[in-house]
């Protein structure tokens, strides 16, 4: 999205739901999060208060989506492949959830540097999904 969307609790609609504005912004392959004008601070998930201050000023920002992983765990369901699901620290100072791959065999570290990028299907909006950068 080019536009920056302003989330205004006063003139709230389905297409300005902090939700579907995320969603709109992973459809084009953009990682966004809240900044609170009046605080600064990054907000995430997507919400209609800062959770800092309780301001309703809050602007979309496009993050560069690299971070790095403050925790992670492997989720080994029965008859299903396992995988990783992390907290992810992003570089602009909010954390996330998300899964992580390697790209090899080894296991994903604390204070590993990631990536973001987007998977898709018919049925959901893109998620973001990262995945540990080269050298490591």
């Amino acid at each position: 999205m080019t536009d920056n969307v302003h989330t205004d609790v006063e003139s709230l609609s389905p297409e300005t739901a902090p939700g579907t504005v995320f969603d709109r912004y992973a459809a084009e392959g953009v990682l966004a999060y809240q900044s609170c004008a009046s605080c600064r601070q990054a907000v995430f998930p997507p919400r209609v208060l800062c959770p800092s201050c309780g301001s309703d000023d809050l602007d979309w920002l496009p993050s560069g989506g690299r971070g790095t992983v403050y925790s992670a765990t492997v989720i080994a369901p029965r008859g299903k492949e396992p995988y990783t699901v992390a907290l992810i620290d992003l570089d602009e100072g909010f954390r996330m959830m998300s899964t992580v791959t390697t790209g090899d065999d080894r296991p994903v570290a604390i204070d590993d540097s990631v990536t973001v990028s987007f998977r898709s299907s018919e049925a959901e909006p893109p998620l973001p999904v990262f995945a540990v950068e080269a050298g490591r």
